[in-house]
């Protein structure tokens, strides 16, 4: 099994790996291009996304900047709209629903470090996958760590951190992200 195999699994992978290595440094180039254009360069912008970003829906606007460590294993549904400073770590699969719009300053998050330092010091690390379902918004500066799935419709507030699944239909925020109310 490749590095890059046992990463999208979940499971211990070394990340200095050369394969990786070059995925990341790609990813990385493209962002800065992405970052560099004015938003009136509408052309250039969205060729470069198609490149970054090959499994996610045509139909999407991020305001950039943007920062990827892959972009390869980011899929988006329909109608994708992100504010400034976009981050996600797409160390395993990053996957967004349909009419999904993010506030400014968000991050998702999959990379895992071991507890055990004899695994960190041996450059180890693993992840696991975001779920982000459909009519979904995350206000400014929410980050959402590895194996969380947001329920399809739910509402996350400014700032929150969310570290555990979030039913659909709710309004959730706080540190760490919790449930406040049903959505009706």
């Amino acid at each position: 099994m490749t590095e890059f195999e046992k990463m999208i699994a979940g499971e211990l992978y070394n990340p200095a790996d050369d394969e990786l290595y070059e995925l990341r440094t790609k990813a990385h180039r493209l962002c800065q291009d992405y970052n560099k254009l004015y938003d009136t360069d509408e052309e250039a912008r969205e060729k470069i996304l198609r490149e970054l970003m090959p499994n996610a829906d045509p139909d999407m606007y991020l305001q950039g900047p943007v920062y990827f460590d892959y972009g390869i294993n980011i899929y988006t549904g329909k109608n994708f709209y992100a504010n400034f400073s976009l981050t996600i770590l797409d160390v395993c699969p990053v996957t967004i629903g349909d009419n999904v719009m993010i506030g400014t300053n968000v991050s998702l998050l999959t990379p895992v470090h071991p507890l055990k330092w004899q695994e960190r010091n041996e450059l180890l690390e693993y992840a696991k996958p975001i779920i982000i379902g459909d009519n979904c918004w995350l206000a400014g500066n929410v980050t959402v760590t590895g194996g969380v799935k947001i329920g399809s419709g739910s509402v996350i507030g400014a700032g929150s951190v969310v570290t555990r699944d979030i039913p659909p239909d709710v309004f959730a925020a706080g540190v760490p992200c919790r449930v406040i109310k049903q959505i009706q």
